[in-house]
């Protein structure tokens, strides 16, 4: 008689940075815990899913791990050309529900249980309907799931005080979120974002657990909060599990002629002093920042890689959802003469780079990153210090915990999140910070010290790992119900 695995549904949202932490959960569900594992991508990029996969090969054709892609949805008439990249998303999520619900009550036997996403709480509904355990994936830090938790708590004076009077929102057992570094949702209470922030934000206390991409040495307070019943644990409903950090591993990923351009020129560089420079999958800086940028890589005559993206008009987070367009060349908005001033000491390129791989370079010293949270890991995991740029959703909120809690990054000016431009003059200091100066050195030690935890926490027995196992074990426990369940009927 065949042995029913435990089988886990997980649902990504569109958007790198919720897609590649999904993949990395769904394949240590695989390969620590022999579990059947269904990723259903709620996008139009299959080909960015196969690309990733490739970074790991023995998924590739693994039975056990299958990777679904929703058909893709036209939001047009639902969605306003100007709405924000968050009511984007939401829209679409709600589109792909009846093709989810479709594939889900098709598997035979059913699944054991659904994690989703930030933005997949809709979906929990059909975990209900189909006798499956449902969870919470939180592919960024605990500070952020901790404002997201204790927002519904807030009344309206709380909400008030932050919005309007511009004061810390205090999180029991947390440090308080400057107005500053706030998310978008917070500041107007009237909107329709905001209303469905927080409905998402309810939905985790009807969750079975919360699993979060961080671990305990990386946020000690936040995740002891979370557990104390007399700070944050009495607006936390559901268990939080620390599960971090998934990662996107150094493997032979991307186009292989400029892999090995990239990695060729690296291997001529002295070891970490180049600075890697990224805004990400989808982040993008307005022309004339772009040439701020330029001239302070340029002033600091320290080493780089510059992964260049078009300039956007208006908004830094426009092109979060058109990832892989083409551009018509850098020479267009780059400084005159720069890339021939610079061809000895800087690589520039176009659009798309292996970012993993350049970060676990020996030559990479420093990572000039808009602070999401998977480049943030991605930083870490390899011991390579950043500069912190923020541009949108939580980063903000990330480049704190990085410069002022865990101590392995500088800040630009925060007032460049909002539209202020960073000079050439402060993107040198900065540069020149990390790479030569004794605070660069500092950060180096530190970034390295977590780097080690990280692994400590992620081998058999540590932190993260029985995080993972206790999840499982949840799992199992299911399982069993549902076979007696079906044995009865």
């Amino acid at each position: 008689m065949k042995i029913q695995k435990p089988h886990a549904v997980l649902v990504a949202s569109p958007g790198m940075g919720h897609l590649i932490p999904v993949l990395e959960l769904g394949k240590r569900f695989v390969s620590q815990h022999d579990f059947q594992v269904t990723v259903f991508a709620a996008s139009t990029e299959a080909s960015t899913v196969q690309s990733h996969l490739q970074n790991s090969p023995e998924y590739t054709n693994n039975n056990l791990f299958k990777v679904v892609s929703l058909p893709s949805v036209d939001t047009s008439a639902s969605v306003d050309t100007d709405a924000t990249v968050a009511t984007k998303i939401i829209v679409m999520m709600h589109e792909s529900l009846p093709a989810l619900r479709s594939a889900i009550s098709a598997m035979k036997p059913r699944p054991t249980a659904m994690i989703v996403d930030l933005f997949g709480t809709e979906a929990m509904a059909m975990a209900d309907e189909f006798g499956m355990l449902k969870y919470m994936f939180i592919a960024s830090n605990a500070w952020f799931l901790a404002a997201m938790i204790y927002a519904p708590a807030l009344d309206e004076k709380g909400l008030d005080e932050h919005a309007n009077q511009k004061l810390p929102m205090k999180i029991p057992g947390c440090t308080a979120v400057r107005f500053d570094d706030t998310l978008e949702p917070f500041l107007n209470a009237n909107d329709p974002m905001f209303q469905g922030f927080l409905l998402a934000c309810m939905a985790m206390s009807t969750a079975d657990g919360i699993l979060v991409n961080t671990w305990e040495d990386l946020e000690p307070k936040t995740l002891a909060a979370f557990r104390d019943t007399k700070l944050l644990g009495r607006v936390a409903k559901a268990p939080v599990y620390p599960i971090g950090p998934l990662a996107r591993p150094v493997g032979p990923v991307g186009p292989p002629v400029l892999r090995s351009h990239v990695l060729d020129w690296l291997d001529t560089k002295p070891t970490e002093s180049v600075i890697y420079v990224s805004f990400g999958s989808g982040g993008s800086l307005s022309a004339k920042q772009m040439i701020e940028l330029a001239w302070g890589l340029e002033l600091s005559q320290q080493r780089f890689v510059w992964v260049v993206r078009p300039p956007i008009e208006n908004d830094v987070s426009e092109s979060y959802l058109t990832v892989g367009k083409d551009s018509n060349g850098v020479h267009d908005y780059l400084p005159e003469g720069f890339l021939s001033r610079t061809h000895c000491i800087g690589l520039v390129i176009p659009m798309w780079a292996p970012q993993a791989e350049i970060l676990g370079h020996p030559s990479v010293g420093g990572f000039l990153s808009h602070c999401g949270w998977n480049s943030t890991l991605e930083s870490i995991v390899n011991g390579v210090p950043m500069i912190g740029w923020p541009l949108f959703a939580e980063q903000k909120m990330n480049a704190t915990l990085l410069t002022e809690e865990i101590g392995v990054a500088v800040r630009c000016n925060p007032a460049a999140a909002d539209g202020m431009l960073v000079g050439r003059e402060e993107i040198k200091t900065m540069v020149r910070r990390v790479t030569v100066e004794k605070q660069g050195h500092a950060m180096r030690s530190r970034v390295k010290e977590a780097k080690c935890s990280a692994e400590k926490a992620l081998s058999r027995g540590g932190s993260s790992y029985n995080s993972l196992t206790h999840v499982v074990e949840e799992c199992e426990t299911g399982l069993q119900g549902l076979i007696a369940k079906s044995h009865g009927s």
